[in-house]
């Protein structure tokens, strides 16, 4: 695909300075960039690459004042970081709107239905009474539960499962190896010390707009939905126990496990590695540090934790502080021991 640089400007309602009729057929970091690249520059420490970057266009900011001549044309958008992300979207959006049509073999069960322009991958599977909406992209050995839900412009990478009674919104991307619906981990430990399953009969819901990495695995709730909400984004490797509530507009990063009935409130940042224990609350816009152990119910909205256990993230810091002097600590106390005695 290859477009002008008044186009591309057009698309982000940018100004163009230098040649609008150059032409882009490509994507490139500002530092790697070659005649046919449109790159961006959204960071200042990388301004200097502006001045002898190969691209053919740059997206830079409105208010960027040059210190040397450039090369280049330059795109200038109130936020060249949110405008090339923009245009990133595009360009995946394009490549899978050349995805269509039907590869074999492949299957789908009775009374399913699947909308318009659809793209069906090599072996894979949709079971009964499934409704899949338009523009909605299987890739080969995705498999498709019966009575599953499938929303409009919705892709399904490969090798993706999708239990059975899965209930997945509009515009949201499922990525390779996802596992959706399979069995909460609930077993009732029995008088001989043994331990009887406890039947998951549940389902999953993700609302629209919720991104889900690779290899993450979301599990059916026991009774009810285990629900990821409108807008949520999900790292790779993350593990979702059953009747986890996550609100919207959450994110969390890879490694981290949710265990069961834990309420995650809206706007959260969730980093990697971290573990939240069951049947806990945390309160909107919670920012959880790196490796921390979530132990109990935050209530208060905004609230920044860290550690294992997780507490607040400016008492982390000073603890962390003090623990770091504890063999000097202890020195002086042995020497204040020694003079007392």
């Amino acid at each position: 695909m290859e477009f002008t640089v008044q186009q591309i400007a057009d698309l982000l309602q940018g100004e163009v300075e230098g040649d609008k009729s150059a032409k882009v057929s490509t994507l490139a970091k500002i530092e790697e960039a070659q005649s046919g690249a449109l790159a961006f520059l959204s960071n200042p420490k990388y301004e200097p690459y502006l001045y002898n970057t190969g691209a053919s266009a740059v997206i830079v900011s409105d208010k960027l004042e040059l210190k040397k001549p450039v090369y280049t044309a330059l795109i200038r958008v109130s936020d060249p970081y949110s405008s090339f992300s923009t245009l990133l979207e595009y360009y995946q959006q394009a490549i899978l709107a050349s995805k269509t049509g039907t590869e074999e073999p492949c299957y789908i069960g009775s009374n399913s239905q699947i909308g318009e322009n659809h793209y069906r991958g090599a072996f894979s599977y949709i079971g009964n009474n499934c409704k899949i909406g338009d523009n909605v992209r299987l890739f080969p050995h995705a498999y498709i539960g019966d009575n599953v839900t499938i929303g409009d412009n919705t892709t399904i990478f490969a090798g993706a499962k999708l239990y059975s009674n899965t209930v997945i919104g509009s515009n949201c991307t499922i990525h390779a190896g996802v596992v959706l619906g399979s069995d909460g981990f609930g077993f009732a430990p029995q008088a001989d010390g043994s331990y009887k399953t406890i039947p998951q009969i549940g389902n999953v819901v993700l609302e629209d707009d919720v991104s889900v990495g690779a290899n993450t695995t979301i599990d059916c709730a026991t009774m009810g939905s285990t629900i990821i909400r409108k807008g949520t984004k999900i790292d790779n490797l993350v593990q979702i126990a059953h009747n986890v509530e996550i609100g919207t507009n959450t994110v969390i990063a890879a490694q981290t496990g949710i265990s069961g009935s834990a309420k995650i409130g809206n706007n959260c940042v969730i980093a990697g590695q971290v573990g939240i224990v069951g049947h806990i609350t945390i309160a909107d816009k919670t920012t959880v540090g790196a490796q921390s152990g979530v132990g109990k119910t935050i209530k208060t909205p905004g609230t920044i934790i860290q550690g294992s256990p997780a507490f607040d993230f400016k008492q982390n810091l000073r603890a962390l502080s003090v623990f770091r002097k504890l063999p000097e600590l202890q020195r002086e106390i042995e020497a204040l021991r020694e003079k007392s005695q």
